[in-house]
């Protein structure tokens, strides 16, 4: 076992994990924060994404030791139901879910995904390696192409992001 402190959506926590503990299963089985959904456990589908100190990362492959002091947001800390985030009033808006199982995860995404743009990551669609990106259907395509919605609604997802950028 192994003590770690991680700020969680503002709250600091101290963990005694295993060595070999996900930080998707430290905040679901030790944090009980269960919006972070495990869908693939392989990377694959974006279910678990998170934001660690303002970037994306799919929680279930990285080893919650990793992680000690480091700032982690979740779905639960992005807002609260009498508190939405812009995305997520944009989604909620848009019906960018269905069955609202890779919600979470497309949410803390798309969130990350507007803060690369803003600081002008290029990704393999951007027109220009220089100029900054603009936020078109092709480019959430590309920067959102590791979240995947088995239910579709991805047309949904594309205009709530639109509008949150818009908003942002």
């Amino acid at each position: 076992m192994q003590t770690l402190n991680i700020r969680v959506n503002g709250e600091m926590h101290e963990l005694s994990v295993d060595v070999r503990t996900t930080l998707l299963d430290a905040l679901r089985q030790h944090l009980q924060l269960n919006g972070t959904k495990k869908g693939c456990d392989h990377g694959q589908c974006g279910a678990c994404t998170i934001l660690i100190n303002g970037k994306r990362i799919n929680s279930c492959l990285t080893l919650a030791v990793m992680h000690d002091g480091d700032e982690i947001t979740t779905i639960e800390g992005l807002g609260s139901s009498d508190n939405l985030s812009p995305m997520q009033q944009a989604f909620v808006k848009h019906d960018g879910f269905q069955c609202g199982y890779c919600t979470p995860g497309q949410i803390c995404s798309a969130t990350a995904m507007l803060d690369e743009i803003k600081e002008g990551w290029p990704s393999y669609v951007s027109v220009s390696l220089v100029d900054a990106p603009e936020l078109t259907s092709d480019e959430i395509a590309e920067r959102m192409s590791g979240n995947l919605c088995r239910c579709s609604a991805y047309p949904n997802i594309v205009d709530a992001i639109i509008e949150a950028g818009d908003k942002s």
